[in-house]
């Protein structure tokens, strides 16, 4: 007996879902996202088996995961065969072989993994080693990047989805207190992690004389520390915090991954739908997403970013208008966490 569509978009209104990932911001938004759709979710964090979770990253990050699948298959086991879920939702994947996919499948009619991550490409070392043999064991692997559909297929995907990374629907513009004005009288911000291209990028900026502030990890280790040190305002800010610098910002710069060969991030649509001027790097997707010059702006390399930056100082009505056109083009793209999330189960579904 068939399932008509019908039937099958009733079924997809209430899921029982294990959701396994690790805990973070976008993890969570996600989880409540589908909650918010009217699922019933379960979400365990695997590396909370482990007692020194800092420890366990490291050794995945030089060499995988392979040696200890077998410890959190032995912890997790007795905990999820407990209950029966409709699905199970594996989001990044680097501690999920093929031997915990098996204990998945006692539980769960369907597996799928989304990775925001680039796990076939080559800048995390070996932290994606096990989630490449576990490829071919997914009913659906969803992936951020046009380049990873192939890869994917390459290493045994039986489907792939291609998705862009989204913001969250409650992730909007914040209300403005004078307080806030006065811990965020930032001109040209950047919130995110140093990555080793980063810092010359930046030191650049600098150098040319654009107002530049900066929220993020690591950014201690940059060799360019002696200059952005006077930029640095702290380590990653998140929720309301995060939001509302961006906001306040008069521009946001949106810098990619090259070792992730990011062609746009999630601040691709966080920057525009909070009320901030997106001024990234010029890339097929961004000019995909928001007409240049218009809803966005976009710059190929640090020399035209500066001459950007330092063009949007002086014209507050562009900038206005900027912001205005590109948090309208961002809810009219439709890309949020909701909308993805509902693509993926109905391609989890359509097998």
């Amino acid at each position: 007996m068939t399932t008509s569509s019908g039937d099958k978009l009733l079924m997809l209104n209430h899921l029982r879902i294990l959701y396994l990932a690790a805990p973070g911001s976008n993890t969570f938004k996600r989880v409540n996202a589908l909650r918010r759709l009217g699922h019933e979710v379960t979400q365990i964090d695997p590396y909370s088996f482990f007692p020194y979770k800092n420890f366990v990253g490291r050794i995945i990050y030089y060499a995988g995961a392979s040696l200890i699948e077998s410890y959190l298959k032995y912890k997790i086991s007795p905990i999820i065969t407990q209950g029966r879920f409709d699905l199970s939702f594996v989001d990044g994947g680097e501690l999920i072989g093929s031997n915990m996919i098996k204990v998945l499948r006692k539980v769960s009619s369907r597996i799928i993994n989304y990775n925001n991550d680039d796990p076939f490409g080559q800048r995390d070392k070996h932290k994606w080693r096990l989630y490449l043999q576990a490829v071919p064991h997914y009913d659906l692997l969803a992936v951020v990047r046009p380049v990873n559909v192939a890869e994917a297929f390459s290493w045994g995907a039986k489907k792939v989805l291609q998705v862009f990374m989204a913001v969250d629907e409650l992730d909007g513009p914040r209300e403005i207190t004078p307080q806030d004005r006065r811990r965020f009288p930032h001109e040209v911000l950047f919130i995110g992690t140093w990555m080793s291209e980063r810092g010359p990028f930046l030191h650049e900026l600098m150098k040319a004389g654009v107002p530049l502030a900066i929220y993020g990890n690591d950014w201690r280790k940059a060799p360019e520390w002696a200059v952005l040190q006077s930029a640095w305002h702290g380590p990653a800010i998140y929720g309301d915090d995060y939001l509302k610098a961006i906001q306040l910002a008069k521009v946001s710069l949106g810098l990619l991954s090259k070792g992730n060969r990011d062609l746009h991030t999630t601040r691709t649509f966080e920057i525009p739908y909070c009320g901030g001027l997106l001024c990234a790097e010029r890339t097929s997707e961004h000019l995909q997403l928001y007409q240049e010059d218009v809803e966005a702006v976009y710059w190929s390399d640090v020399k035209e970013c500066i001459e950007k930056c330092q063009k949007l100082l002086n014209d507050d009505k562009m900038r206005v208008e900027i912001a205005k056109k590109g948090s309208i083009r961002c809810v009219g793209n439709g890309i949020f966490n909701e909308n993805n999330l509902k693509q993926i189960l109905e391609a989890a579904y359509s097998l």
